[in-house]
């Protein structure tokens, strides 16, 4: 009788899943970009988009709502039906960090959102031309401490991702260098080739064509572990600093009131496309990891990376704006 039960209850639930397939395929489905086009996180976002909606034959559109931090496109996915039919695809640089970098926003982080799926994640690296006296990140300690404050570090944008673990890094080692925001890489390299800065912070998957060109040369990346894009490329942990090694994510969500069964439905549908292995070499040649999982491993993940860069973030000094 228990098998029954078990067995019956898996068939509606796979019959529930199919028939909401079928409803969402019926009007288009919108992915929110909160960048222009063509940067690193659109084409992310096409890419996914056009991966499901081979998949599934769905009708997926991608709007770019560029603005704020990320915040525009957030606020307007918020503020959307909670049909399941608009998501966007936030990532650590946003969802994550906003709360702690602005005083006022229009929407709440964890009440208007729900987490459909994890898509991937890269490490972030740091990198410098390839003619830099600095071969090591231990050159660039031995010289911090010989001259406080004359290294100067680009990073894409006051409170990022990558300030932070700027100040992650000048604490651990006991060095001073001087952080030099930029609005991303295409605003820093003139910079970096003109020698105003002397090192780059930005993701693997940003600066890997630059990187396999010889345009710069890579010191060291952020993780638990190496890059598979760079396996050549220490970690920071393996060079003695253990709590540098925060990574950069991005994932769909949904607005907050989506109903559950929606949810599961689109995390199965991104899962079944992102976990093909054509799709998956694709990402790991530009730089990202994969990764897929559950809506609670996603809310999980986002709830732990909040309270980690939270910290950083009052400990580094950084007042909302």
């Amino acid at each position: 009788m228990k098998h029954a039960v078990k067995f019956a209850a898996a068939a509606l639930a796979c019959c529930t899943s199919a028939v909401f397939g079928q409803a969402l395929g019926k009007s288009p489905i919108t992915f929110v970009s909160p960048f222009p086009p063509g940067g690193g996180t659109d084409t992310l976002t096409r890419m996914v988009a056009n991966a499901v909606a081979a998949d599934k034959q769905w009708n997926i559109v991608v709007e770019n709502k560029p603005g704020a931090g990320g915040n525009l496109a957030l606020d307007s996915v918020a503020r959307s039906a909670p049909d399941g039919r608009t998501l966007v695809m936030a990532q650590t640089d946003n969802i994550v960090l906003n709360p702690w970098l602005y005083k006022k926003l229009n929407y709440d982080t964890f009440k208007d959102f729900k987490p459909v799926a994890l898509i991937a994640s890269s490490p972030s690296v740091y990198v410098v031309l390839p003619d830099s006296p600095f071969r090591s990140i231990e050159d660039v300690v031995r010289a911090a401490k010989e001259k406080p404050g004359r290294i100067s570090v680009g990073v894409p944008g006051v409170g990022s991702s990558g300030d932070l673990i700027g100040h992650l890094w000048q604490k651990a080692a006991g060095i001073e260098f001087t952080t030099v925001p930029y609005r991303g890489w295409a605003q820093a390299y003139p910079d970096l080739a003109s020698r105003r800065i002397d090192i780059y912070n930005g993701s693997v998957a940003t600066l890997l064509s630059q990187i396999k060109a010889g345009t710069v040369r890579a010191l060291a990346v952020v993780g638990e572990a190496r890059s598979p894009s760079l396996p050549d490329v220490p970690t920071f942990v393996e060079l003695g600093y253990k709590d540098i090694n925060p990574t950069i994510w991005w994932g769909l969500m949904a607005q907050g009131n989506t109903p559950d069964d929606i949810v599961q439905t689109l995390n199965e549908a991104v899962n079944a496309a992102i976990g093909k292995p054509e799709f998956r070499s694709k990402l790991n040649e530009s730089g990202y990891a994969v990764l897929g999982g559950t809506p609670a491993e996603f809310a999980e993940r986002y709830k732990r990376d909040h309270d980690a860069f939270g910290a950083i973030i009052k400990a580094a000094g950084i007042e909302p704006q």
